[in-house]
């Protein structure tokens, strides 16, 4: 069953928010101070992960109110508490069909059928790919799309590293991976960065990274992990090889527009269509915000901006139509939000041998030699926003479990010899083990069900 936090059911919602980037949270802010009671589907696997985008970035340095910057996760996470604190609903699944062709409308998601007089569109767009030969052969034995998530893996370390694009995003990567590479190959099309000047400036002036202009991807090579990169340089169409055991992509994105495809209008690359400067969709009482309706800007700040205008519009909208069924405040100053804490390192001193969560290698060997219980170990990186995402869920697994499994994060930046030992090549790994065997593993964020159907076969 999928976490559902519900302050007010409503038969039929007043507004229902597909997505949970800066525009859907930020939507959820206002028609929640509007009273509206606002229900977000925040997605789950299908167009990337809760959270959007900014929780595969690193370093947030042009949102304002944070003059030294954020990370993308944090950032994520204080916005997504201010949506709760006022009064916001979330169902953290994935919405799987829609029908607008009758009102109230209606969404599906695997556990439930949604009615809502109102939606708002926010479910912003997902990383491409460049289909090369062997793309699926390597995905994930040195391809990713996340530098941000995978860029401390253990493989990558002192090695070569290459980056695809010539973005924003591309030369954040190439800067990123300096940290964890010996060089970094930046293999751009064209003849110049299409970054700003501060990300261009930051990439030029750093002697790691080195730029291959004109140059296409035509493959990758290597046995059980990538080792070297075919490239074409397109002026000359001179073939050339070079070593690599990581590549990243950072070549745009497409958005995520699939489910509504045959119901509402969309442009020629897929964008849903709305009045110039404006929420409306091509039907009334849908709105849509942030990047799934943004070719052009595609910013943090604007997709705010955009959820915006989109909950003040659908709130005018349900009034004008005399829908809106407005929720009554038990308290009209709302608690405080709560603050996301990160896990203390466990020590000889206060390690517990019952506790649900715990940290580190101290932890993960007691408890590995000693433990009768199932145990899932979570490697994780800092910076890693999937990971952001699944250990709330796993910690809820855990809790549902009532003491009958624990669990131990591995930070794989802090101990790379156990990732290593561990044949952990991206973040999130989830390992589960018993008595000292290693039962299953999983890469990336899924569903809860999966993990705890797992644990309990082992119960």
């Amino acid at each position: 069953m999928a976490e559902r936090q519900i302050q007010n059911k409503l038969e039929t919602e007043n507004l229902v928010i597909i997505g949970s980037g800066p525009a859907g949270y930020t939507a959820a802010i206002y028609a929640a101070r509007a009273n509206l009671n606002p229900l977000i589907i925040t997605g789950f696997q299908k167009g990337g992960i809760p959270g959007g985008q900014l929780m595969t970035t690193t370093f947030v340095e042009n949102y304002p109110g944070f003059p030294n910057g954020i990370m993308g996760p944090e950032l994520m996470d204080l916005i997504k508490s201010q949506a709760l604190r006022w009064g916001s609903n979330l169902i953290e699944e994935d919405a799987e069909e829609v029908d607008f062709n009758s009102k109230p409308f209606s969404i599906k998601t695997s556990t439930e059928l949604i009615k809502t007089h109102s939606l708002i569109i926010a479910t912003g767009a997902s990383a491409n790919k460049l289909g090369i030969p062997n793309e699926t052969e390597f995905w994930s034995k040195g391809i990713s799309a996340c530098a941000i998530c995978d860029g401390a893996t253990p493989q990558f370390r002192n090695e070569e590293l290459a980056v695809v694009g010539g973005g924003d995003s591309a030369c954040e990567e190439a800067v990123y991976l300096t940290k964890y590479g010996s060089q970094v190959h930046l293999i751009v099309r064209s003849k110049e960065l299409k970054a700003s000047a501060a990300m261009s400036d930051r990439v030029t002036s750093n002697n790691q990274i080195t730029i291959h202009w004109e140059t296409e991807l035509l493959d990758v090579e290597g046995k059980d992990w990538i080792s070297s990169l075919i490239l074409r340089k397109r002026d000359t169409n001179k073939i050339k090889k070079i070593n690599a055991k990581g590549l990243f992509y950072a070549i745009g994105h497409t958005p995520n527009t699939e489910l509504f495809k045959d119901q509402l209008k969309l442009d020629s690359n897929g964008y849903i269509l709305t009045e110039p400067g404006r929420p409306e969709t091509s039907l009334k009482g849908i709105f849509a915000a942030g990047d799934v309706c943004d070719s052009e800007w595609r910013q943090g700040i604007t997709a705010a901006g955009s959820g915006c205008k989109a909950a003040l519009a659908a709130e005018r909208w349900l009034t004008l139509e005399n829908l809106s069924c407005l929720i009554k405040r038990e308290e009209v100053e709302p608690k405080e939000a709560k603050s996301f804490d990160e896990s203390e390192i466990s020590t000889k001193e206060n390690f517990q041998d019952d506790a649900l969560w715990q940290k580190g290698s101290y932890a993960l060997r007691k408890l590995y030699h000693e433990s009768k219980l199932p145990l899932l170990v979570v490697y994780t990186s800092p910076n890693c926003g999937p990971c952001h995402v699944l250990k709330p869920q796993l910690k809820r697994v855990l809790t549902e479990l009532e003491g009958k499994a624990l669990g131990i994060e591995i930070d794989i930046e802090k101990e790379e010899d156990i990732a290593k030992q561990a044949n952990v090549n991206g973040t999130p790994t989830i390992q589960l083990f018993k008595s000292k065997k290693l039962y299953y593993q999983w890469k990336g964020v899924k569903q809860r069900s999966e993990f705890k159907n797992e644990i309990n076969k082992l119960l």
